[in-house]
This record gives C-alpha cells, sequence and structure tokens, in this order.
C-alpha cells in the first residue's frame, strides 16, 4: 500500500528572532514530517516553540535555517489552502455570524471568483450546513456579541473549514473555554475531522486534549525548542470524554507530562550550570 503524500516536512528548520547580542533562539534545528490527513498535536512548555511551528507551517515566519516544505512546494509558494482557528476567534462585530464564516470564501480562489454570484445562494447554503453540524442552526443571523465564548469558537472553526483547505492550523483554539464547553468542542471538531479529513497541525498546553484529538503527539523541550518525542495515539475513533479516565488514557497523559517536566527540569540546569 503506498504511503500517503506529505503535507508538511520541515528539514533541520530553526528559528532566530533578532541578530548578534540580542539574538533569541525560538526554535532549534527540527525535522518533522506529517502525511496528508493525520492529525499531529504540539505540546510542551511555555515558550518552546510550539507557535513557532504553526507559524513556520502557514509562512508567517521563514525558517533562520532548514527547509519547510508544505503540499509539496517550500511555504513561500502557497501550494496548499490552509484553515486557521487561534484562541481569540476575532470575528468582525459589524457582520453576522453568517458573512464572518462566509469571509474566506471572499478572499480565497477559486471562490472569490464566483463570491457575488453565489453568495445568497450555494456559498450561503454551504456556510449554513457546517453551522447546523457544530449545533448552531438558527444562529446565522446573529452578532459576534450576541453569542458565547463556545458558540463563538464553533463558528470560528466553521470559517476556518468553509473554503475546503487541505491543512488545519490550531492554536490553542479552546484555551480560553471552560472544561465543559472545551470537551464538548473536542468532540466537534473530532467529527468535523472525520467528515472532512485535512491535515490538523495542533498546538495546545492541554495534554488530555492532545491525546483525545491527535493521532500523533510531539513533545517538545523547552526553549530554544525541539521534538523530543514523537508517537502515535492508539485509542480508536471516534473517542468519547468517558474513556480519557479509563487507565490507559490516564497512563499516556502522565508520560506525556513525565516528558514535559524532565525537559523543564533539564532547562533549568543548563541555566543554573
Amino acid at each position: 500500500m503506498p504511503r500517503p503524500a506529505l503535507a508538511v516536512e520541515l528539514s533541520q528548520a530553526s528559528v532566530t528572532f533578532g541578530r548578534g547580542a540580542n539574538s533569541v533562539p525560538a526554535l532549534a534545528a527540527t525535522t518533522l514530517r506529517i502525511p496528508d490527513g493525520e492529525f499531529v498535536a504540539l505540546v510542551g512548555p511555555s515558550g518552546c516553540g510550539k507557535s513557532t511551528i504553526l507559524r513556520l507551517v502557514s509562512g508567517l515566519v521563514q525558517p533562520s535555517a532548514g527547509v519547510v516544505i508544505v503540499g509539496g512546494r517550500e511555504v513561500a509558494a502557497k501550494a496548499l489552502r490552509i484553515g486557521m482557528a487561534f484562541q481569540n476567534p476575532t470575528m468582525l462585530p459589524w457582520l453576522t455570524i453568517e458573512k464572518n464564516v462566509m469571509l474566506p470564501l471572499k478572499i480565497v480562489q477559486p471562490f472569490r471568483a464566483a463570491y457575488r454570484q453565489k453568495k445568497r445562494s450555494e456559498f450561503r447554503d454551504k456556510a449554513h450546513a457546517l453551522l447546523a453540524q457544530v449545533g448552531l442552526k438558527g444562529f446565522a443571523s446573529r452578532y459576534p456579541w450576541q453569542l458565547s465564548g463556545g458558540m463563538l469558537q464553533r463558528a470560528n472553526l466553521c470559517r476556518a473549514l468553509i473554503h475546503e483547505p487541505r491543512m488545519l492550523l490550531l492554536d490553542e483554539p479552546f484555551g480560553a473555554l471552560d472544561q465543559f464547553t472545551r470537551e464538548e468542542l473536542w468532540s466537534i471538531l473530532q467529527d468535523l475531522w472525520l467528515s472532512y479529513r485535512p491535515t490538523v497541525l495542533l498546538v495546545t498546553h492541554d495534554l488530555r486534549e492532545a491525546a483525545f484529538l491527535a493521532s500523533r503527539i510531539c513533545v517538545m523541550s523547552a526553549r530554544p525548542g525541539r521534538i523530543i518525542d514523537d508517537a502515535p495515539v492508539a485509542f480508536q475513533r471516534p473517542r468519547n470524554i468517558a474513556m480519557t479516565f479509563e487507565p490507559d488514557f490516564v497512563a499516556l497523559n502522565q508520560r506525556l507530562r513525565e516528558l514535559i517536566v524532565d525537559a523543564r527540569g533539564a532547562a533549568q540546569a543548563e541555566v543554573s550550570a
């Protein structure tokens, strides 16, 4: 059986901000390969370079050394349609939820060319179908200030998926929500991934979240970050919240925690030496 194509390939990619005495190494030389359609979570201590990897893949940051290949081309070529969701949903308050969700269709080709003709028909139906899938049926005409944080993040996921991206980049998308809402959104995101199968790169500090959602977890060391562990998550899908309290799941979380604690301790010992 042929291997799936690589969606992302970092080859000894590193990032340093600033120059000379004021330079700050954010990411050590890192190699990471993500096959098309895989769900990968990055975990590690704060400031370890997780979000830097996300920005490398999106093209928002260029590597100081090494190469970043996305969709078979160097990231600057923008060969891949990408959807993004962050901790702050950043909805435009003067637009309805429907219009906020449809924004990528107004910007991204090939949808942009047909936006004027289809915004009140096919594209509107597409937005409403996604909103219904995440439990927001009937909220398309509301404004962002009329929705709760959890509802806004659901709409944010719809906006990230509306233009059929081949890759979804998620940076702590549920970090500002209460635990019950987060767990509800884990299940929604899992359902969306199973339906559309984009390649997903998730940055999170929540080890339960990583183990629930990802098919593979990469653990990073303290800054300058590097990947110190890269292992698959074997739990069958669809996953449910009840399984997160089972011994195998708890053991995985404890293993991840120990790796991060050891990495932080090693980094502090280096500073003290």
